[in-house]
């Protein structure tokens, strides 16, 4: 791996690394950003669903990643901390980006019929918030969920802050998104999974849910929560609250139910 030097931050080899707040927004041909070392180590493992198309770090940065660089099998450009700080439009303090390739997004009915017996999946609607879908993700990786389904309110999973937070998870967590809720709970039955959708109004504590056999933890926004029509085809259920307080953080949420589910 010979790390390739950038001077100039208009060189054509790290286009797609300008302005990223901006380009966040609006896209990149299907690329994302990864940023930090923890997410370049997902990125360059064997878990990765990904492709890494390139690298683009700073230079003092390079001699103690060259172990991770090296099994990135992609271009690595080198640039002084003010051209890197030019080039993403604001300052890298890590020092460490890296463009990926997005997979191609499974059929949901082969994901979820390829799933063991005793599988738990994660369905989220209308999560915007890139902070708790990073958490979701971090906590379906941490207690071994097969896979994620996504509405199509839902934000992107590889946005930058969101692979972020879910350190380098939603690189290596199968995933579907910008499904019909009631379709997507139509699949999970069909599949053989269990619905259990969590809510503050839920009819029985989330203690009393047992592991066993498929089942799908059904997660809703914070604020509006699941829709109705969603919650009428689940089996509900809510984590009891101290006196006063009526609900947890959607991501802090799917920790608790995802640990009950696995291990209750």
């Amino acid at each position: 791996m010979t790390p390739i030097p950038i001077h100039d931050p208009d060189d054509a080899r790290v286009a797609d690394y300008r302005q990223i707040r901006e380009r966040d927004l609006t896209g990149r041909r299907g690329l994302f950003v990864a940023e930090g070392a923890v997410v370049l180590n997902v990125l360059a493992s064997p878990q990765s669903r990904c492709g890494a198309v390139s690298a683009l770090i700073a230079e003092q940065r390079v001699q103690t990643l060259r172990p991770v660089l090296e099994r990135l099998n992609a271009p690595v450009y080198a640039a002084g901390q003010g051209v890197m700080d030019a080039v993403a439009g604001f300052p890298i303090h890590r020092g460490i980006l890296a463009l990926g390739e997005k997979p191609a997004e499974p059929d949901p009915a082969d994901l979820l019929n390829a799933a063991p017996d005793d599988a738990v999946v994660v369905a989220v609607c209308g999560v915007g918030n890139h902070d708790n879908m990073g958490g979701i993700f971090r906590n379906a990786a941490a207690f071994g969920a097969h896979g994620v389904l996504l509405d199509a309110h839902c934000c992107d999973p590889l946005y930058r802050k969101a692979i972020r937070v879910s350190v380098g998870a939603a690189l290596r967590t199968p995933f579907v998104t910008g499904l019909d809720p009631l379709v997507m709970l139509d699949a999970l039955e069909a599949a053989g999974f269990s619905l259990l959708a969590l809510s503050p109004s839920g009819d029985q504590p989330l203690s009393e849910v047992r592991p066993g056999g498929r089942a799908a933890l059904i997660l809703g926004a914070e604020g509006p929560g699941l829709a109705p029509a969603v919650m009428a085809r689940c089996r509900t259920v809510a984590i009891p609250m101290a006196g006063g307080f009526d609900s947890l953080n959607v991501a802090a949420t799917s920790a608790v139910a995802l640990h009950q589910m696995r291990f209750g």
